[in-house]
Order: C-alpha cells, then structure tokens, then sequence
C-alpha cells in the first residue's frame, strides 16, 4: 500500500494548546510585496517564496518542500498561523525537516492550481490554507488544507520519518500524482465533437440537470455552504430568455432575492462575502473578494434588466458605492480583498449587539429589529448578523407606514449605521491589483451602467478601463501594476472580455482594437493546438511540474470558457470568421459535458445558448448612435453583439452601411445577412426575437 495511504489514515487531535507568548523573528519574506507574505515574515518558521533558487537548495539538501498556499483575507490560513507557525516548538521541526516554502495564490495561481489538483487527486479536499509535501523535484506526495496544532505536528514527523525510512514509496506516490497531473485534459474527459450546437431537446435535458438541484426553499443550489455561482445563474438567465421558461425564470429572480436579503450581503455598507456557512444565505465567511463582486453586479444588472426589480438596483448601486469607497485605488483599479477577520474575530467589523441597533435605530428600533432579523440575545454567536427576513410591504402596511416612508427609515439607519462602523477597527486590506480580476469588475460596471444608466457607474467605468489599459505593454498584459510578472490566461481571458463589453457600452473602439491585440498575444503563447484549448501559463513562464488548463467553471468561469466567448464575439465584431469559427470549435469539444454537468460548466452552457439561438450582429450608424446603444443595452438580449459609430466608418462591420437620410440607423443581421434598416430601437428589437 502506498505511503499516502498510511498517512491519510492517521488520527488527528483537535486540542492545540492557547498561546501565550509572543515571538520576534524576521524571516526572507519581509522582502515580499504580498500582503499574505508579509503577514508571515515574521513567523519563526524559515519561509521562502517560490523561486528556482530555493528549489534548487531543496535538491542539494534532499529535503523535501513544504509549499503552504494561502491568501490574505483567508479566515483558516490566519488561524493554522497562529496556533502552528506562529509557535517556535512547531516552527524547530519544519526548519529542521523541510524547506518551507510560502505561496500567495493570488501572486501564483499557476503554482496554487496544480497543487490543489494534486491534493484532489490524492482523494482529499481542497481548500485553503493549502499545504502539500513535495519531494525535492517539486512532486506531491502528500497534502491537505487546515491541520490542527497537535495534528499537524504529529504529520511532520509522520512525513520526516516516512522520507527517511520509506522514500522509494514516496517517490513512487509522487511520480503517479505527477502523471495524473500531466495527463491531457481531453484524455481524462474524452473531448471530441465537432457540433457546438445545442438541439432543443438537449436544451432542455441540460436544464433539467440543473433544476433537480435547485433550492426552493433558500434559492440556490441546494447545499452548505453556498457559494453565489455568479455565471450559474447567468446560464439561468440566458435559459430563460431563450426558452421562455417562467419556472426557470421564478428561480432566478427567487434566488437573486435571497442572497440579496440574505446577510452574505453587507446591508450596511454594500457588497457580498465571499460564501455563506449555511444554507439560508445568513452566516458569511466574511471576507469580500473582489473577483465575486465584480461578478454579482453583472448578475444582478441582467436581473434587473429582465425584471426591473427595485431590490436589484439598490443592490448594484450599493455595491457600486462599496467599491468606490473601500476598494478603489487612485490608479484607477480596485484592490483584491478584505480580510474576515478584524481584531482576532471572524465577522467582527460586521456584526451587532441589540444594544447597539437600539442606540443607531433609536424610535424606529422595532422596525430595523423586524426587518433585519435583530435579537436580544443575537442570531450569530451573541450578535446580530443582519439579513431581510420580512416582506418591505407586509412590514410597512402593520407599522402603518407608506412605502416611501419605510424605504427612507431603512435608509437612514443604513446610513447612520455605516458611519458607525467606520469608527471599528477595519478588517485587513489586500492592496493587491489583479488584472484578471480587475477585468471582471470592469464587465460588471459597464453592465451595470447599461441597465441603470446612472452616469456615475460610467465614470467609474471609465476610470477602471484606463487603469487596465496601462497594464498592456508591446502587447503584453501584466498582472500587477508593480511587478514585471506577465498575466496569466485567466487574467488575458477577463480582459479581453471586458474591453468587448466596455466597447459595447461606450463605443470606444480602441478597447476592441486592445482585445484584439490581447488576443494575438494569447494565440502566440498560451495555445495548445493539439488540445485545442489554453494553457494557463505562457510558453514563456517559469515551469512547474505541470502545465495546466483551467477546464471547469467555477467561483471564477475557467479561463477557456472564456475565451471561447471573447473569440466568437471579437470575430463577430471583426468580421473575423477564422477567429469565431476557432470559438465555436472550443466549445464543440465540450458539449457533451454541458449537458451532463451545467453546474460545473455554467459558463460555457451560457455561450452555447447564445450560439443555438439566432445570434444577432447588430450594427448602429448615425448621430445618435450611443442614445440607441444605451437603449437596447437595457433590454436583456443575450445572444447579440452592438457596434456602432456615429460617424460612418470603412471597417467591419460599418463598410457599405450608411445613415439613412441622415437619420440614426439600425442593421440587425445574422451571418452577415441583413434585415430591412430601421431608424428606431422598438423595430431593431422586434427584428432581433422575430427572427
């Protein structure tokens, strides 16, 4: 048996012992940049950052590695810190054992992605704090996520003595996880299919693989903790608007509601954590990540396009106004992450004693205590974790109050509160600027002002798409702002996507011109033309063990759905059809998993829709070519593209189109094929669903 097997089977102890006494130590992470690495440079474990040369001191030593991988505002890493890295008894066995390696997956998702892959392979479950035993070549053998203090002691000794006494089984452990590493993703899935269109019966089948594990109770999926799956429900929406689906579309907006009410949403200051604990939406993991943010106010955009439902738009605009306030760095981009934890407490910036809602709330205390679910004695560990649990008109009718009335007394105390808890100690700021990440905020302002049309998104869209704009160099997309570090495909894919989605919004072509350029980059280093999919990494990026592809969509849509999308609707705005057609080709490969796993491939579900529906080119020319932009950019039509100029243009898709007589004019084509003009937005409409 092998040796992983033995290890798994050992019995870990809960008890750690308080600790007392503090510890002054410097370590070779004060040198860092990361905020999460310099939060341990001063453990007195011996930790490195990943580099070639610490590697190669691994191989001289014969040690093996310990690579722990985590990131700044992660509740669990802070905690193994304190109870394990932080203790000087703990730290003598790892300097003495190991070489100790530190990873912000934030800084190096490529090394984070092949090493959760390993631990999953292994049969265990992943997540962070991630922590994984390497042989001095780089290959896993073992791993697991947060161990307690005594557990994790007794498995550094388990680890040191098995790698003394018992190497050929480790070695022989880590060259079969290494294999499965290694192997090509359309071996293990068996991608094949040259047909990316859905028939309507498989439409539907799909749909029903998602319906069986829909909450209907809570909204959601049916399970703890519940993650908010931004494109899941994007998929749901595309659904919807395709097959007119009424149940499908009760659920979406069902669930919209419940997160919004629910206190994974911060009421007070706008914003969601990044999961709730329970089922209900209620309990957070405090922590707000900037990538789910990005997300859900694209998500609740296309809601409120679909529904104009008054909660979503209050929602985006909070939202919005947290990202300005909190999150926004003078350049122009947004920091990546807000810790869970503020003075050693989980959700303590956030939580309230009854006492303190009577203070804020004063006479309309019954109210904020009936609305937002406040107890004497607390409904989270003694305190109150806000959430909606009443109806806004049931409420208003008993208080014996209008509407207007309630919404202004729900306002105020938001307010009120807010200004209160700014005088808390904050929870930590990860001042990191991703440009993946960034990416995906940028497409959720320009949504954002597309439904609302509220001129102060804009501004903060135009601010975000310049900041991004300075991260391209000769072609080049970087990562940070401060480091010489190129972009990953998960960073290429969310830019490129957004820089299509600002375009459509402002009609500035220049960021069209960007993605395209992006786009280029991406095939001449991140391509696999034997898979037909992207690397993660660029041919030119440091090696690991295993180059990997992002496949399944998951919190974050997996970079090759993505990017599947970015070329069919760049091709299509570019008249490009080797480069939609190369789109259409990707996702052929994977449409038999769509219909088996909509959950896990949600994105490319939605792109599918799109591409099994008529997909419109929509082409504006004339004066008042942004009114009519941002008239059919309030209707939820998914399957569609807009470009449009005011001026008249010889490039595609503009070339042997004119403004009629001088009037505003609309060309809705479908391949290229165009229908009669038409010089208002309700015809245009009508010409896209009739056709």
């Amino acid at each position: 048996m092998r040796l992983f097997f033995l290890i798994m089977i050992i019995t870990f102890s809960c008890q750690s012992k308080n600790q007392t006494e503090m510890h002054e130590y410097t370590n070779d992470l004060i040198n860092s940049t990361s905020p999460y690495l310099l939060q341990h440079a001063h453990n007195p474990v011996n930790w490195q950052e990943w580099s070639s040369e610490v590697l190669e001191k691994a191989k001289k030593e014969d040690k093996p590695i310990l690579v722990s991988i985590g990131y700044s505002s992660c509740h669990w890493c802070h905690v193994m810190e304190k109870e394990s890295f932080e203790d000087t008894a703990v730290s003598k066995i790892m300097n003495e054992y190991f070489i100790n390696i530190k990873v912000d997956r934030e800084e190096r998702p490529d090394v984070d992605q092949v090493y959760m892959d390993a631990v999953q392979a292994m049969g265990l479950q992943g997540g962070w704090p991630l922590n994984v035993f390497l042989t001095p070549d780089q290959k896993p053998f073992y791993g697991g996520t947060y161990f307690p203090k005594e557990g994790w002691v007794n498995l550094l000794n388990s680890i040191n003595e098995a790698f003394k006494n018992n190497r050929e089984k480790i070695n022989e452990s880590a060259e079969a996880f290494t294999q499965n590493l290694q192997a090509k993703e359309s071996e293990k899935y068996k991608l094949e299919g040259t047909d990316y269109r859905l028939s309507q019966d498989e439409i539907n089948i799909t749909y029903q693989n998602l319906e069986k594990k829909f909450d209907t109770v809570d909204g959601g999926i049916k399970k703890s903790p519940k993650f908010p799956m931004p494109s899941v429900w994007q998929f749901l929406a595309t659904y919807a608007h395709q097959t007119k689906n009424e149940k499908a579309l009760a659920h979406l907006e069902f669930t919209l509601e419940k997160i919004a009410d629910g206190g994974i949403y911060d009421h007070v200051g706008g914003g969601f954590a990044r999961y709730s604990t329970d089922e209900e939406w209620h309990i957070p993991h405090f922590e707000k990540m900037l990538y789910d943010n990005g997300q859900l106010l694209s998500l609740y955009a296309n809601g409120f396009k679909i529904s104009q439902n008054s909660k979503f738009k209050t929602t985006i605009l909070e939202t919005v106004e947290w990202l300005r306030r909190e999150m926004l760095d003078e350049s122009g981009g947004f920091y990546s992450a807000l810790d869970a934890d503020s003075e050693g407490e989980e959700g303590k910036f956030y939580v309230w004693s009854d006492d303190e809602i009577q203070k804020l709330a004063g006479a309309d205390t019954n109210l904020i205590r009936a609305y937002y679910d406040v107890k004497p004695n607390g409904n989270w560990e003694g305190k109150n974790a806000l959430r909606v649990v009443a109806n806004e008109e049931t409420l208003s009718q008993k208080l014996g109050l209008s509407r207007e009335e309630f919404n202004a007394k729900i306002k105020t105390f938001k307010q009120i509160a807010l200004t209160e808890r700014e005088t808390r100690v904050r929870p930590g700021l990860d001042n990191k600027i991703i440009a993946g990440w960034n990416g995906l905020v940028l497409s959720g302002l320009s949504e954002s002002y597309q439904a609302l049309q509220d001129s102060s998104i804009l501004e903060l869209a135009n601010q975000n798409a310049v900041f991004l704009k300075s991260l391209i160099r000769d072609g080049q997309l970087f990562r940070f702002p401060n480091k010489d570090l190129e972009g990953f495909m998960e960073d290429y894919a969310a830019v490129i996507q957004s820089f299509i989605k600002y375009y459509e919004t402002t009609l500035d072509r220049s960021y069209l011109e960007l993605a395209q350029t992006l786009t280029i980059r991406v095939e001449e280093v991140f391509y696999d033309p034997d898979e037909n999919l992207y690397y993660f990494s660029s041919d030119e990026s440091a090696s690991l063990i295993a180059r990997k592809k992002e496949f399944f969509d998951n919190v974050i849509p997996s970079s090759n759905s993505l990017m599947a999308w970015n070329l069919t609707h760049l091709g299509t705005h570019l008249y490009d059809d080797e480069m939609a057609q190369k789109g259409q080709s990707i996702l052929a490969q994977v449409r038999e998993l769509i219909i088996q796993e909509p959950e896990y491939m949600s994105n490319w579900g939605m792109l599918a829709l799109e591409l099994a529906d008529t997909f419109a080119e929509v082409i504006i020319i004339g004066p008042k070519a942004k009114e009519f932009t941002n008239a059919l950019n309030q209707q939820f039509i998914p399957n569609k593209i807009i470009s449009a100029t005011i001026e008249e243009s010889d490039k595609p898709p503009f070339k042997f189109k004119t403004a009629l007589n001088g009037e505003t004019t609309i060309y809705v084509c479908f391949n290229k094929s165009c229908k009669r003009p038409v010089t208002t937005v309700d015809a245009a409409i009508k010409q896209m669903l009739n056709n």
